[in-house]
């Protein structure tokens, strides 16, 4: 179960989001049965596609020893690497001029601001010009730099157009900057929270009124930094003059943000391993086959599919260590800084429900925004255990305070309610059971 984590896979047409999309745990649109189309032209995805990805984390399970007992809600766990849904968009194509209304770039942009970080997928081997034709040579530096572009030009421009009227408007309602400001970036998705953060990391002193163009630019620069963190996706690393550019980039951009990536090689080893040809270990560059294991029941390969598994070993896994496609997805989500957490009934095996690990251990991984507290948490796991809230505690029997900020260190919860609320939870809720008779007693 996830809150309000939504990442949007953005870029110009024929980048590679779709297939990105598409071998990202292969999942990733199972859910509505809405496949991504996949075509080497413009404007393959029209509507933009939602549905989950899987994010691997290491589950508690394995530290406590529970990885046969452990039996997620949602997602998987295997091995004691759970793979949490996380929602994914993929949205209509970006060709330049996008802030203009060029192309898709009006639905474009009013998709965007329901995401809360990015995935920027790039053609790195520069066989797609900007418009998502086929060409030979295009320097893919150019497309990072005009995502940004579009973006900040969408936002400035409709600023600036009623800058006037909003300064008026900010003096005679005597009103903060962050007030204001929060007025205008709400249609962006934005919160007092971000606005808050960015104000407080460019430091202007000088009166709202008083800001020029360049100023407001600065704080739409500023706004953009901590409204859309962006991971950017270096799509088709294995294909001619992607290393050229991966260099050229890698000079330019801070690496952290960067990712390599092959999206076709991760569906090919997907496919293999689903029709038994290989044992892929995702994230990895472990690949056996039949001539690996020749006691295995894997099944035996041509010489065409082993030069092809062969092929992707050479210019991907080895050279890489990955495809990419793993990394991508946990860079964005770590961008965001949120923390998985997970409520338990009991601390002593784990489970969600009466009995002897009723239900299986750590039921529900809930991704929680950073600075969540204890009884906020309450309040997302479920509305009627904030209603009956008696006290919560973690690992250790050790109670934590209502205030408490969850951190991974703590992230582990059992909550105390004065009312036994298994009868009222249902199968999509945690079930939390309620204090005995005495702590209730007492509570009244």
């Amino acid at each position: 179960m996830v809150k309000e984590v939504l990442i949007a896979c953005v870029g110009k047409p024929s980048a590679g989001k779709s297939s990105f999309l598409n071998s990202d745990l292969i999942r990733v649109f199972s859910v509505t049965d809405a496949i991504a189309k996949v075509g080497n032209y413009p404007f393959t995805t029209i509507k933009p596609n939602q549905g989950v990805a899987y994010l691997p984390i290491d589950c508690p399970c394995k530290r406590f020893g529970k990885e046969t007992q452990c039996k997620p809600r949602h997602g998987s766990c295997v091995d004691g690497v759970r793979h949490v849904p996380v929602q994914m968009l993929d949205v209509a194509g970006l060709v330049p001029g996008a802030s203009e209304g060029q192309g898709l770039g009006n639905q474009f942009l009013d998709d965007l601001r329901h995401a809360n970080a990015l995935i920027h997928v790039v053609d790195v081997s520069g066989t797609t010009d900007a418009s998502g034709k086929v060409t030979q040579g295009y320097d893919p530096i150019n497309d990072i730099d005009w995502l940004r572009s579009e973006i900040r030009s969408w936002i400035l421009n409709n600023l600036l157009k009623r800058w006037p009227a909003i300064a008026r408007r900010h003096m005679a309602t005597k009103s903060t900057a962050i007030d204001t400001l929060q007025t205008q970036f709400s249609g962006y998705g934005s919160t007092f929270s971000v606005v808050a953060k960015f104000m407080d990391k460019l430091a202007i002193k000088d009166p709202l009124e008083t800001w020029d163009d360049a100023m407001v630019g600065r704080v739409v620069d500023g706004f953009l930094d901590e409204r859309f963190p962006t991971v950017v996706a270096l799509n088709k690393i294995d294909m001619a003059d992607a290393d050229k550019n991966i260099t050229k980039i890698m000079r330019k951009y801070d690496p952290n943000t960067l990712v390599l990536t092959s999206a076709l090689a991760e569906a090919f080893l997907r496919e293999m391993h689903k029709k038994g040809y290989i044992n892929y270990k995702e994230g990895t560059d472990i690949v056996d086959t039949k001539d690996d294991l020749p006691d295995s029941n894997l099944k035996p390969l041509d010489d065409k599919l082993r030069t092809r598994i062969e092929k992707v070993q050479d210019l991907v896994l080895y050279r890489y260590g990955s495809t990419g496609v793993h990394d991508v997805l946990k860079r964005a989500v770590e961008m965001l800084g949120v923390i998985p957490a997970y409520p338990v009934k009991s601390l002593a095996n784990f489970s969600s429900g009466t009995g002897i690990n009723k239900g299986g251990a750590f039921r529900d991984c809930i991704l929680i925004w950073p600075g969540t507290t204890v009884r906020e948490f309450a309040r997302i796991v479920h509305p009627e255990i904030d209603k009956y809230y008696l006290y919560a505690e973690t690992v250790g029997g050790i109670k934590l305070a209502e205030d408490a900020v969850i951190t991974e260190e703590n992230n582990i919860i059992s909550f105390k309610t004065s009312q036994n609320l298994s009868q009222t939870s249902s199968e999509n809720n945690p079930v939390t059971g309620g204090a005995d008779k005495k702590s209730a007693s007492n509570k009244k």
